[in-house]
């Protein structure tokens, strides 16, 4: 369950070059000398906004696969993978959607799906976690897997982020002007190096601000996919254990872009706002009240 963050933090660089690029050129500023044109902003800040949550869908799929060392199966090489492949392919047909690329990657106990489209996604799982669970278990957490590719959430993911990317880039060069106008330009030049600079300083605060929204509905769309893996299970028991298996297991470590979505749960404090899913006992209490 790692394709969150690494979506966020892509979607981030990406906006980050973009307003680089543009900035660099001159283009669609949407600010000069006369002050803010909003509509030409407005516009502007919908471009970069859905351009960078986009192409982050668009590459979710490859940069998962190289971040993490993935081998999808192409020919099963042992009963396991075998197993694998089968049961991946069982739950696809019950959710309705194309078989999925079936991956395994070394590492501790962890799992994800990833992909721009329902009927070309990627499911993988983690060497650790084959070890750790059972079969049931294992199907259990391929069935979560399998719901967040039925319900479109990468897709809806990119919509969400490509409206609060809009509202970051809108902002971020409102307060730039100001800021520029205030404390560094001179009456009647254009925008100089003090907006150019507090624009990039402002996007990253405000992406930060706006990652903790991007963070509520992934936790949201965690619970879920965990009623999708029950439904595709016929019961909510083996999710439930397979969920009380990964809340008692140490965890691994993580990419440093992947961290905040490790699969033990969320942070306590100001980290729970952050993470992208809920602790394990909320999950397994929603579950319960499903019988």
């Amino acid at each position: 369950m790692k394709r969150v963050v690494l979506f966020l933090a892509t979607n981030l660089a990406v906006v980050l070059v973009l307003t680089l690029v543009m900035n660099l050129f001159g283009l669609g500023r949407g600010v000069s000398a006369q002050g803010i044109n909003v509509g030409e902003l407005a516009v502007l800040s919908v471009v970069i906004g859905f351009t960078g949550a986009i192409i982050s869908l668009l590459m979710s799929k490859p940069m998962a696969k190289w971040s993490t060392g993935a081998r999808v199966i192409e020919q099963p090489a042992n009963s396991t993978e075998q197993w694998l492949v089968q049961t991946v392919r069982r739950l696809s047909e019950r959710a309705g959607i194309g078989m999925p690329e079936v991956a395994v990657y070394e590492g501790e106990p962890n799992a994800f799906a990833t992909g721009a489209f329902k009927n070309s996604a990627l499911v993988a799982v983690s060497t650790g976690l084959l070890q750790s669970m059972n079969q049931d278990e294992v199907e259990a957490v391929l069935g979560h897997e399998v719901a967040h590719i039925a319900n479109g959430d990468m897709v809806t993911l990119t919509l969400i982020q490509g409206v609060v990317n809009t509202f970051v880039v809108f902002l971020a060069r409102v307060v730039g002007f100001f800021v520029d106008k205030v404390l560094f330009r001179k009456e009647g030049e254009g925008p100089g190096i003090g907006y150019f600079a507090s624009v990039i300083v402002l996007e990253i605060l405000f992406g930060l601000l706006a990652s903790i929204i991007v963070a509520w509905f992934s936790r949201q769309r965690e619970f879920r996919a965990d009623a999708g893996a029950a439904k595709l299970m016929g019961s909510p028991v083996p999710m439930q254990h397979a969920l009380a298996r990964l809340g008692g297991l140490a965890p691994g470590a993580l990419p440093k872009t992947m961290s905040a979505s490790g699969i033990s749960g969320s942070g306590g404090g100001w980290g729970a706002l952050f993470s992208t899913h809920p602790p394990m006992e909320q999950r397994i209490a929603a579950l319960q009240q499903l019988r």
